[in-house]
């Protein structure tokens, strides 16, 4: 994988141990023939999901045998820098609510863009041309750096920067959270919708202490009640 040519059949996702990074990966490893993964900690307080993405990745390796081939290797990055001087809600014990400026407390300034310019150094380095990552325009908590238009102008400063021909995909941009589920099971069925409800966490509060119907986490939180009322419009629509 090593080489300066960037590699048109290979792809790098951005895999935080969360439902909709979990649903990206499988749709990277229906589409390239070598799928690598990269996570971040950045201090997060539900830093849980780092924990999770590893039993996501195992779980995919072993329900498909054609994923299992695919299936490279997985990168963590530290930022502690980003959550020292971002002091939010997702780093810090504080209120999740809505901010001065309009936008939630979660809201963790530049984060996307770290994350995506990490991703493609590494890409760089690894000759991989395909960045992967969940953000969502249409079920999402008000974040900019998760909008259609910062990921296609942060991929012409990539290129240019870089002098490169990445493409970032955000599969799940125009999709709710019913068909981010609909998706996961279009994808990989029944095993991938059950490996998403088992293994992977969305909840700002790191909280695994509960099961729910559609998965672990606190129910109270924004990412809680989005993930819950998706997976109940979701099962509504396949009854």
């Amino acid at each position: 994988m090593m080489g300066i040519d960037a590699d048109t059949r290979s792809a790098l996702v951005l895999l935080s141990g969360g439902q909709d990074s979990a649903t990206c990966l499988a749709w990277a490893l229906e589409r390239f023939e070598r799928v690598e993964t990269i996570a971040f900690d950045y201090g997060q307080r539900h830093r849980v999901e780092l924990t999770c993405k590893d039993a996501v990745r195992e779980s995919m390796r072993r329900m498909n045998d054609r994923w299992s081939k695919r299936l490279g290797d997985d990168h963590l990055v530290t930022l502690d820098g980003l959550g020292k001087i971002s002091e939010t809600a997702l780093t810090r014990n504080e209120e999740i609510r809505l901010g001065e400026e309009g936008l939630p407390t979660t809201f963790v300034p530049g984060r996307n863009l770290m994350f995506f310019t990490f991703a493609a150094a590494l890409a760089y380095r690894r000759g991989i041309r395909h960045l992967v990552g969940g953000m969502c325009e249409t079920d999402f908590s008000g974040y900019p750096d998760c909008r259609d238009d910062t990921i296609k102008a942060l991929q012409v400063t990539l290129n240019l920067g870089m002098n490169r021909s990445f493409v970032l995909h955000t599969p799940l941009m125009w999709l709710d959270k019913r068909a981010t589920w609909q998706l996961a099971l279009d994808l990989g069925g029944g095993p991938l919708i059950d490996a998403i409800l088992e293994h992977t966490h969305t909840c700002y509060q790191g909280d695994r202490s509960v099961r729910h119907d559609w998965g672990y986490g606190c129910g109270q939180c924004p990412a809680c009640e989005l993930r819950r009322n998706g997976y109940r419009k979701f099962l509504a629509a396949s009854a």
